[in-house]
């Protein structure tokens, strides 16, 4: 599937006594990439309340292989790795900008809800079609 790249700058309070960002902070890149690439392929908000649901982190798995700092300015990548029934795959990579090394990998299990009732329901057709369609490239970027 294809990938979405956004780019998000460190700020100093997200850093921890160990003077690098705090490793519950990237659990918040995680959701702003996953917003953002959301919002690139025009399934906003207001799309969601529409549809009477919204996506929520049900699990999220994340591997820190090294640190960043404020000032760093990071490639947050994000893909779908699999869309079925009520539950959505995510795959994350963060590194900074321009370079190579990976800073976190993570995975994120998120599950399409009712928001009146918060029970899981199937994911409707109308999302399916916006997040699995295939771009001729292989990352779109977005820089806020």
């Amino acid at each position: 599937m294809q990938k979405f790249q956004t780019l998000l700058r460190v700020r100093h309070y997200e850093m921890d006594t160990l003077g690098h960002v705090n490793n519950a902070v990237y659990q918040n890149y995680l959701e702003q990439a996953a917003i953002e690439h959301s919002e690139h392929l025009g399934v906003t908000f207001d799309v969601y309340r529409q549809l009477g649901g919204a996506f929520v982190m049900r699990r999220v798995e994340i591997d820190y292989l090294r640190p960043s700092v404020a000032g760093d300015t990071l490639e947050v990548t994000t893909w779908l790795q699999q869309m079925r029934g009520t539950r959505a795959v995510r795959r994350y990579e963060i590194r900074k900008q321009n370079q190579e090394d990976l800073l976190v990998t993570a995975e994120a299990l998120w599950v399409w809800v009712d928001v009146k009732s918060m029970r899981p329901r199937p994911i409707p057709s109308l999302l399916l079609d916006k997040f699995m369609q295939v771009q001729d490239s292989d990352v779109i970027t977005s820089y806020m």
